[in-house]
């Protein structure tokens, strides 16, 4: 008998593994058999289980078929794996898990996921859509969102119907083939009717739009929970408060006025005051994405002498820029420096942390102090380190201890990733979409916001 820990846990429960029935390869140390095991590749290894008891034990094992999800799959890693099937796996709302985690079989995973048809994911996003199939390794293409899409005076699902069709074209997919994962724009934030009201006519048009394309099922996510998925989180801030799964808004939801297109047309400001020429409004956002950072002193950087750095915009050339590379980014903490009445981004943060404080939901009581950033102007260097010092600068110390502020995991295609790990489940369709008959009996049937 051979003794192991098993390394997919969190206990020091000791495994046996027994030899005695393979011949020559029990002289072999069981490293060596895991190396020749992992070099057949999955379906062999699978064959393998009905030779010996041996030989079925040292092929179930967790390390084999973690190894292969990341070789053999699109998953990024094994931890990614390993936290969607811990958290996901049972769809929406997700469970209160208490205690330490289920054990998992990645050899049956495994299997599952393979079989798994996988989705069209299409995030909106607030610059750009970003779509691919959930197979991929990242997005496959990018296009404007479905607020461009047709005349903004048609009704909204002409837009949308428009929007998806175009999707579908340049991915030269039919519709009718696999589900799709739609992230729900953050718009309407309020705990009130009229909002809740426009929130269910934007979320049925989506919906109808989709299932009169022959689409066969639909999985509808917020983009703040697919922010914090992605981050394997369940529970954090992430533009709306987000608890296990499910956007908070009877907490208490702070609304900013301070997105993407507010911080580009500053900088877009900035340049004509300094007689910096373009054509287009894609050169200065580009000029945004990749000159511009968050001073983590703001009073210090104005002091410094040099901190000129130039880009080649593709269509509009070179173009040099000194101090707004870090005024640009300061308008997120301090909003009248751009002529806005609003609360700085950290200001509102911090009264979200004292909503949930004050709320004292069940579970761990430090659920909110993980605030995950996301989308594009969320990937600025060092807005992660300013945002936290602010807080810690804000908030009690009860409260500022045990804060973490998340880059976006994976920039600003953070939440396509996120929509990623529920399309590529074990149980996926299952438990996360509706089905058009579903959508059809229940024309306000809840989906996820």
């Amino acid at each position: 008998m051979l003794l192991r820990r098993d390394p997919t846990t969190c206990s020091d429960q000791q495994v046996l593994f027994p030899r005695g029935d393979l011949g020559e390869l029990d002289q072999l140390p069981t490293d060596i058999l895991f190396q020749i095991l992992r070099l057949l590749g999955p379906k062999e290894v699978a064959k393998l289980s009905v030779i010996c008891k041996s030989l079925r034990f040292f092929v179930s094992d967790n390390r084999l078929w973690l190894h292969f999800l990341q070789t053999h799959q699109s998953d990024p890693s094994w931890d990614s794996v390993f936290f969607a099937e811990t958290n996901l796996t049972s769809g929406y709302p997700l469970p209160s898990l208490v205690g330490q985690r289920p054990q998992l079989s990645f050899k049956h995973i495994y299997g599952e996921r393979a079989q798994v048809p996988g989705a069209i994911i299409i995030d909106g996003g607030s610059g750009y859509c970003k779509f691919g199939w959930s197979k991929y390794a990242c997005p496959s293409g990018r296009s404007a969102t479905f607020l461009e899409f047709g005349n903004i005076e048609s009704p909204m699902y002409t837009r949308l119907r428009h929007f998806f069709a175009t999707i579908y074209n340049r991915m030269q997919v039919k519709p009718n083939k696999q589900p799709v994962i739609v992230s729900i724009p953050i718009c309407h934030y309020e705990d009130t009717e009229s909002a809740r009201a426009s929130r269910r006519q934007l979320k049925d048009a989506i919906c109808a739009s989709l299932f009169d394309l022959n689409v066969p099922a639909v999985c509808a996510v917020n983009q703040a929970t697919l922010a914090l998925y992605a981050a394997k989180r369940t529970s954090g801030i992430a533009v709306n408060i987000v608890f296990n799964g499910k956007v908070m808004r009877k907490i208490g939801v702070e609304v900013v006025g301070l997105g993407a297109l507010k911080v580009t047309g500053f900088l877009k400001e900035k340049m004509q005051q300094n007689n910096l020429n373009f054509q287009s409004l894609y050169t200065v956002r580009a000029l945004k994405e990749n000159l511009c950072y968050v001073a983590l002193d703001y009073e210090a950087e104005l002091l410094k002498q040099n901190t000129q750095a130039s880009f080649q915009a593709e269509v509009d050339g070179w173009f040099t820029l000194s101090k707004e590379r870090f005024q640009t980014a300061e308008v997120l903490f301090k909003p009248h420096l751009a002529g806005m009445q609003a609360m700085g981004l950290h200001q509102a943060i911090a009264l979200c942390m004292e909503h949930c404080h004050s709320a004292e939901l069940p579970g761990d009581n430090d659920w909110y102090k993980t605030v995950v950033l996301s989308g594009g102007t969320a990937c600025l260097p060092g807005l992660a380190e300013r945002l936290e010092k602010e807080l810690h600068a804000l908030l009690p110390p009860y409260m500022s201890n045990g804060i973490r502020v998340m880059p976006p995991p994976y920039g600003a295609d953070t939440q396509w990733f996120g929509a990623k790990m529920i399309g590529n489940l074990s149980t996926f369709p299952g438990p996360w979409c509706v089905e058009k008959k579903n959508f059809r009996q229940k024309p306000r049937l809840s989906l996820i916001w």
